[in-house]
């Protein structure tokens, strides 16, 4: 399996197209990292160099293409020219090696998809604007259970060593909320490397984000005492309460 951001290998042969956030505005999008930090990539099965693009710059542009060869949009049921919508915990596959598995992440929308991608041993998993490098999406049409099933039932349950592929590049900015919640030397690890590096996506893991991010934490001891709650749901709400009045 090989992931790279957009513009697209020209090697690669899209078959499918992803999208996992029906709200991003792409216009501006010209490469991997745009100027809102959106993140595109493109995933390509080695061995028939079948592909899929995921979460796709410029989408207009991809769509009329795919139309012209009907071939599917794979996403959630109210994106824009989506043709099917897998269920919770459904498989397919892209070309002949790489196993997909829709994960239902309902909260940031209310048809939000993260994907896991697995071929042999290396396992991968996109989560647009459900989980973040050291953050989560905003609950614009959920609730803190749901987000908290999301993060700390669905994708927690992911192997540990599982890297994390997000629709946005928000490290630095989540480091420093991290930072008012916990002084532990993995938050510190994180921030060391968000201050050096432009990029993080695929350089951590499930099991990184269990270590440093507090939405995945809200059974800490230390995460509770700075929410003043303990129940998990209450926790992941004030959570998000404070990091949107940051």
């Amino acid at each position: 399996m090989h992931i790279q951001s957009i513009p697209m290998c020209k090697r690669a042969h899209p078959k499918l197209l992803f999208i996992l956030d029906r709200f991003l505005d792409y216009s501006h999008v010209r490469k991997g990292v745009g100027s809102s930090n959106n993140y595109a990539y493109v995933v390509t099965d080695e061995s028939s160099k079948d592909a899929v693009i995921v979460d796709p710059a410029n989408p207009s542009e991809y769509l009329s293409h795919f139309k012209s060869l009907s071939l599917p949009v794979i996403g959630g049921k109210d994106c824009k020219s989506v043709t099917k919508t897998p269920k919770h915990e459904e498989t397919f596959k892209i070309g002949k090696q790489i196993s997909v598995k829709a994960l239902h992440t309902p909260c940031h929308t209310q048809d939000s998809i993260c994907w896991l991608m697995e071929d042999g041993k290396e396992k991968v998993v996109f989560t647009g604007d459900t989980l973040f490098i050291g953050g989560c999406g905003r609950f614009f049409e959920g609730t803190p259970a749901e987000m908290h099933t999301a993060l700390n039932k669905t994708l927690a349950a992911l192997p540990d060593d599982t890297k994390v592929y997000p629709g946005h590049e928000y490290t630095r900015q989540n480091v420093k909320f991290l930072t008012t919640v916990l002084q532990t030397e993995a938050v510190k690890n994180l921030q060391k490397f968000a201050e050096n590096n432009q990029q993080t996506q695929g350089k951590f893991t499930i099991g990184d984000e269990k270590q440093y991010n507090v939405f995945m934490r809200v059974d800490d001891p230390t995460v509770q005492k700075a929410t003043g709650k303990t129940d998990p749901v209450d926790v992941m709400g004030k959570l998000r309460e404070m990091k949107n009045n940051m």
